[in-house]
């Protein structure tokens, strides 16, 4: 049995060694110089491979068609990819929110593990080799012409293309095309974990704020919350709560807009609440009853918010300590854990750190990724309509699907 693996990312190259190893004869093609490009810069170039988390909480971070995900999941697990990679040869560690890295901190790492065992396995790669179209024949796929002219026959064809973020590496689409002209429904792509844009803009542009929560508010209704770090851009908020929340609400934004309205609340001070931090602002104001509020919230904020909190409050920032009422005190406690902003779009999808949206999951088999539509026709990683929120949970989907083919043999 032969096989061509379109694709040479994550999902790609694991599907291409693991049907090597099962003694298939695997080509894998890929359009770039050299395999690898969008891994290289993942995780910022240290390459966040999976979440060494029980597979309960695994689940509770998957985005969009989670149920999709059980047999591959089950199959394939975190602990399953860790053992993988140290098997051949890659150490790894496992960091705060169960984060697994390799120990070098290089994606390179990852990358090279990859290659070496691609040709330990006998997988036949083809660089700078695009596909062009997938041939089809009485509902079966059965070959791949390439840009070059050549027609590649096989008796598997697995579509790993990815998505369309990050177009710099490869991720162009393809995938999509091929499946929208063989018949699949193609949900709508969109930008996931991916920076957050606001209406409002204070000069805050570089201001790094840790132990907060962020919620997405509509109609007064909290939806959404992530507690870790944020980061003030020059035209919204991103940090890894903010690209989580990204991926959360995308599901209502199309054309460059949101079909609701959202807003993002910001609490400053989650770990009190709201009678503790009032308590807290009586102290501080008793000991410097003469001080003038910018000065005295300075103990409570980064001097860059001051102002922002303030003018929230409507309040007067010369105005001193001694001269605040109940009222406005209540009024500063609540902005101080409801600093709030309009959310007026996401970046554009090619920011994204991965694609929201992709080939249809009802007309994918979950038990081996093979269209429901055309025999010996396979989808996996990216291109599918499955997305997770950051933290290594969207390479694991990669890895797992790669396993699910794979047991197609």
């Amino acid at each position: 049995m032969n096989a061509i693996v379109i694709g040479g990312g994550a999902s790609g190259m694991m599907c291409a060694i693991l049907l090597a190893q099962k003694g298939a004869e695997v080509t894998l093609i890929e359009k770039n110089e050299k395999l690898g490009k969008k891994l290289f810069i993942t995780g910022k170039g240290r390459c966040n491979l999976t979440n060494n988390c029980d597979l309960h909480d695994f689940f509770a971070n998957i985005v969009t068609n989670s149920k999709f995900m059980t047999s591959a999941l089950y199959g394939f697990s975190p602990k399953d990819t860790i053992d993988f990679f140290e098997t051949n040869g890659v150490k790894l560690k496992t960091e705060r929110g169960n984060r697994v890295f390799p120990q070098s901190d290089k994606s390179s790492d990852i990358i090279k593990c990859l290659e070496k065992t691609l040709r330990s396995s006998g997988v036949e790669v083809r660089l700078n080799t695009a596909a062009k179209e997938i041939c089809v024949e009485d509902g079966c796929a059965y070959a791949v012409k390439t840009t070059g002219g050549e027609t590649i026959s096989a008796d598997k064809i697995v579509v790993a293309t990815g998505g369309i973020s990050y177009q710099a590496t490869g991720s162009t689409g393809d995938g999509y095309r091929w499946a929208k002209e063989l018949g699949h429904n193609v949900i709508e792509p969109k930008p996931a974990l991916v920076p957050i844009l606001l209406k409002e803009q204070y000069g805050l542009q570089g201001l790094s704020l840790k132990n907060v929560s962020a919620s997405i508010v509509r109609d007064g209704k909290t939806l959404f919350s992530q507690f870790g770090e944020m980061l003030f851009t020059h035209s919204g908020v991103s940090g890894p709560i903010i690209l989580s929340l990204s991926s959360l609400i995308n599901k209502h934004y199309s054309a460059g807009k949101f079909d609701v309205k959202y807003s993002l609340c910001i609490d400053l001070k989650p770990a009190l609440d709201n009678e503790t931090l009032q308590n807290r602002l009586i102290r501080e104001f008793a000991q410097r009853s003469n001080v003038e509020l910018k000065n005295i919230l300075t103990a409570l904020m980064p001097k860059s918010l001051v102002s922002v909190v303030i003018r929230q409050s409507c309040l007067n920032e010369r105005q001193v300590a001694n001269s605040v009422t109940k009222d406005q005190r209540e009024r500063l406690a609540l902005t101080i854990k409801n600093l709030t902003f309009s959310i007026v779009g996401l970046e554009n999808i090619n920011a994204g750190i991965i694609t929201s949206g992709g080939v249809d999951c009802k007309q994918v088999n979950p038990k081996d990724m093979m269209s429901k539509l055309i025999k010996n026709l396979y989808f996996i990683g990216e291109v599918l309509d499955v997305d997770a929120l950051t933290g290594g949970f969207n390479l694991q989907l990669a890895f797992s699907t790669a396993h699910q083919m794979s047991k197609s043999i």
